[in-house]
């Protein structure tokens, strides 16, 4: 006998509860509704939009992208139109899906993370917002902030004390102890927490001697770092109360699962959006079956649930 219909219905923050837990992670999604003309966006949990700063950015000089080994390395340096732009433009067409709209802000300062902030307050259709304390390609902020208990602490509390909606926050991999810093930002007030951010890498070209980036230096995502991710999201979990929310290599609904195990209440499906485009709808069906076959009523009875080693 299987499960016909299984609940998969999650809670990645205070407040906000997804229909399922697949979402589609910042900075490989657009802006989310460049993406309805290929698919009912209605069918997934959520999305995140690419990361906007309160000031238009042209982003890091080209060659901006470069495939490696079961992955890629990227150095777009937050591109984006700015905040007045984007709410002008994007909101629009943004909050017409039929799915969790969350908006990705990055910052340089703490106020300016708090500024940014307050202008979402009044504005209809956003679930969220995720804190872009993480960026491994934004000199002026980004992983300064993830770097640090305290910078993480103070800017998570700064933003949560004006906004009105539920604050996640986006860690860097980059760190000695990431576990520690999601302490800092639970402390600080995160309603949730997602992980990872892309790790620091670069690519050389033997022939010239040179770096192949512009920028010298970028994140790396996809497959390669799967289980560098799996490990530091089971790490999170077990330190903190709030939700978790797992990415990085996730290409497979069996990928998403053991993150989901691991105690990720959902995951996010990133780099491979851009070889897959429905990469997302498949690791939900395979979720969906999962559980059907597995006798699980309800996703929350699967998150966590990791058996200790034989």
């Amino acid at each position: 006998m299987t499960i016909e219909h299984p609940d998969l219905s999650t809670k990645i923050a205070e407040g906000l509860i997804l229909r399922n837990p697949v979402m589609m992670a910042s900075g490989t999604f657009g802006h989310g509704a460049e993406y309805a003309c290929l698919f009912d966006l209605g069918k997934i949990g959520g999305l995140v939009t690419k990361t906007i700063t309160r000031h238009p950015r042209a982003g890091n000089p080209p060659p901006r992208t470069v495939e490696t080994p079961a992955g890629m390395l990227n150095a777009i340096g937050l591109t984006n139109p700015g905040i007045d732009a984007f709410i002008a433009e994007k909101i629009p067409p943004l909050t017409a899906l039929n799915t969790a709209c969350i908006v990705s802000i990055a910052g340089t300062s703490d106020l300016e993370f708090a500024d940014m902030a307050a202008r979402f307050n009044d504005l209809e259709g956003i679930a969220a917002l995720e804190l872009n304390i993480s960026s491994p390609n934004m000199k002026d902020g980004g992983m300064l902030f993830g770097c640090s208990e305290r910078a993480a602490h103070n800017v998570t509390r700064v933003v949560k004390a004006v906004s009105q909606l539920p604050i996640i926050v986006k860690l860097t991999p980059n760190v000695t102890d990431i576990a520690a810093i999601a302490a800092a930002v639970e402390e600080g007030g995160a309603d949730g927490i997602a992980l990872i951010n892309t790790l620091l890498g670069m690519a050389i070209d033997i022939d010239a001697r040179r770096p192949i980036l512009g920028n010298i230096t970028g994140g790396l995502s996809g497959p390669a770092i799967k289980p560098v991710a799996l490990a530091m999201v089971w790490k999170v979990a077990n330190r903190v109360s709030v939700p978790v929310i797992g990415m990085g290599g996730i290409a497979t609904a069996r990928d998403a699962i053991e993150f989901l195990v691991a105690g990720a209440s959902a995951i996010q499906v990133g780099t491979t959006t851009f070889v897959h485009p429905f990469a997302a709808l498949e690791v939900l069906n395979g979720i969906a079956n999962y559980c059907k076959t597995h006798q699980i009523d309800r996703i929350s009875d699967l998150i966590g649930n990791m058996h200790p080693p034989a």
